[in-house]
């Protein structure tokens, strides 16, 4: 077999050379559009979880009380669904963050709560705290406490997600839950200021229903 001229071997080079640059220039492309579609998903992520889903579909909640023992303990974080009431009304039973009827500091803020402050101009001293509670009676009900048993309607209610290791012993005089408003307790009877003392909430202060605990992960679980 006779050898190729020397101007065909040169051009055969230099197209394997240009084939082998446009292959690496390919890959290099690809490398970096993958990246910058990481970086495009990251941010678009968070203007949508900061921007939108924050103040309007979900928004997270860490635990600073024992009012929620054993269900959730000091540090937990919660997700809460901002937008489930627009649709039904609470039910017993469901786990709700709403602003406290007696103002004061402290309570169960979101990790931005600075932000709800710098809109609408309030300070700290006038935006009343969230607080975590369960709901235990709804409009129509009437609720009472018997030695730290819930009654609702007459009937002894089965709460097994209480606090067996500091039973309650308290008692509270029977009231009718007014429209509009819920009653709530929290799980740690003994440890919980809540619906007992400062009486039904309005649903109007409720931002939201907890409903599943994402941190720390080994406390991760649907409320």
């Amino acid at each position: 077999m006779s050898e190729k001229p020397p101007y065909e071997q040169y051009f055969e080079t230099s197209n394997q050379g240009a084939r082998r640059e446009r292959r690496e220039n390919k890959q290099h492309v690809k490398k970096g559009g993958g990246l910058l579609e990481f970086l495009i998903i990251l941010i678009v992520s968070f203007v949508l979880v900061f921007g939108f889903v924050r103040p309007f579909v979900v928004e997270a909640f860490y635990i600073p009380s024992e009012s929620m023992v054993p269900t959730l303990e000091v540090g937990d974080r919660v997700l809460a669904n901002k937008f489930i009431y627009r649709f039904t009304d609470p039910h017993r039973g469901d786990v709700v963050v709403f602003r406290s009827v007696e103002g004061g500091v402290g309570g169960v803020p979101g990790p931005f709560s600075g932000i709800r402050r710098l809109i609408t101009g309030e300070s700290a001293a006038t935006v009343p705290p969230d607080l975590i509670k369960r709901v235990v009676g709804v409009p129509g009900d009437r609720i009472a406490v018997r030695n730290g048993v819930l009654y609702v309607n007459g009937e002894r209610q089965k709460e097994p997600y209480l606090n067996d290791e500091f039973p309650d012993r308290s008692f509270a005089a029977p009231v009718k839950v007014p429209k509009d408003h819920i009653f709530v307790m929290g799980d740690n009877r003994a440890n919980s200021r809540d619906s007992r003392f400062f009486g039904p909430v309005p649903q109007k202060n409720i931002e939201g229903q907890a409903f599943v605990r994402f941190w720390p992960p080994g406390h991760l679980g649907v409320l």
